[in-house]
């Protein structure tokens, strides 16, 4: 097991005296200098106890949702209208999906090692389930490791890394700021939702740059990849297997009962999952009111605490099993077990203060609202906060220099 050194910081100074940054909405933020063993120290430590059983119950409890889901399915032909047919087909792929995207998440606790103290039922497990939704189980293991080790970190973090204002206008080819309309966010939000997961699997897209590697040698499926040690070859390989054994069975199906039937049952419940694990990861680490550090100012305890806790309701809390309501705890401590998030929460509010983020404003205004907010980030010294180019709240200095 690899050991993580985490940067202390305790102020030298009294916070008053601290530089005071503006959000993307103009509020003032002050970096926080409390460190990580404030943090865990606070944390029952019941908390980091992990249950095989009880999270493999939780895996019967979604497979179980699953294959009700799917008989019921197996009826909707029965129906004698075909609008209801399409309507019944509509909920069914949602419902499925909702499901899906809680076992994904199951396979990511096995992924940490929260699902259990027990590191080959955590791999089985995890394997199986990210398999079975075309998901490299060990190398995106890999890869969300070393972004929980840098979240926040501009040169290190390794997904949804914020782009300066150059990058932004040279992804969105022009060549100065000019507003962005309503439907371009729709567009680009479209885009990110359904092509958004494959496209990082595959090529990294959203994720860390590396210098002389092509998007196209970036990809999650390939042991050589920059974002690999060489320690980590065979782990890859068996999750190429893992895609090999998904991908033969989708094909036997097919060739059994037909593509529409595959398309019915799995594939639009497939692209659901796609789009709550875009949604999910863009909004935990995409807000305007949260701060990105270069190398000067980056520590473990400061990126932990640039993300953002948000509420899904019932879908949040029974099906997505707790990733979006407790996400800031999460990144405190991947092993503690989703169940045990609230409580650990709750512990770590007392140390963060005005640091702790939770916004529970409704998941899809969210995602509008920080796609329309969040555009590049800025900043004079190591700290980087998000500017617009839509005249949203602060205004960039390029902005600033145009007036």
């Amino acid at each position: 097991m690899s050991t993580i050194t985490y940067t202390q910081r305790r102020p030298s100074v009294s916070l008053t005296s601290q530089p005071v940054y503006k959000d993307a909405l103009g509020n003032d933020f002050v970096p926080p200098e409390f460190t990580i063993k404030d943090i865990l120290d606070a944390i029952p430590k019941h908390c980091f106890d992990r249950s095989l059983t009880r999270s493999l119950s939780y895996v019967a409890r979604d497979l179980f949702y699953a294959a009700c889901l799917f008989g019921l399915a197996t009826q909707i032909y029965r129906i004698p209208y075909f609008p209801a047919r399409v309507v019944a087909w509509v909920v069914y792929g949602f419902c499925q999906g909702l499901v899906g995207t809680g076992l994904w998440v199951l396979a990511h606790e096995c992924g940490h090692g929260a699902f259990s103290p027990y590191r080959v039922a955590n791999d089985i497990v995890g394997w199986i389930l990210h398999s079975s939704l075309f998901v490299p189980y060990h190398s995106w293991r890999i890869t969300h490791s070393k972004h929980h080790k840098a979240t926040g970190h501009l040169a290190r973090d390794m997904v949804f890394i914020p782009r300066d204002v150059d990058m932004y206008k040279q992804s969105r080819n022009i060549s100065e700021l000019t507003e962005e309309a309503p439907i371009v966010t729709l567009y680009f939000l479209f885009l990110q939702q359904v092509f958004g997961w494959p496209a990082y699997l595959a090529m990294n897209v959203t994720g860390q740059k590396y210098a002389g590697s092509s998007m196209f040698r970036l990809s999650h499926f390939d042991p050589s990849a920059p974002m690999f040690d060489a320690k980590d070859f065979w782990d890859i390989i068996i999750s190429d297997l893992g895609i090999l054994v998904a991908g033969t069975v989708a094909y036997l199906g097919i060739q059994k009962w037909g593509w529409l039937n595959f398309v019915l049952y799995y594939l639009i419940p497939y692209l659901w999952v796609n789009n709550w694990l875009v949604c999910i990861t863009y909004l935990q680490h995409t807000d305007p009111s949260l701060p990105h550090y270069d190398a000067t100012e980056w520590s473990f305890a400061r990126g932990a605490a640039a993300t953002i806790d948000r509420d899904f309701g019932f879908i949040g809390r029974h099906l997505f099993h707790e990733i979006i309501e407790t996400h800031v705890a999460h990144h405190y401590s991947s092993r503690i077990p989703f169940y045990h998030g609230e409580e650990a929460t709750k512990a770590i509010r007392k140390v963060m203060g005005k640091h702790y983020r939770q916004d529970k404003t409704n998941l899809i205004v969210a995602l509008y609202k920080s796609a329309r907010l969040c555009h590049f980030v800025e900043g004079d010294d190591g700290v980087k906060m998000y500017r617009n180019c839509n005249g949203l709240g602060i205004p960039s200095k390029e902005q600033r220099k145009t007036k």
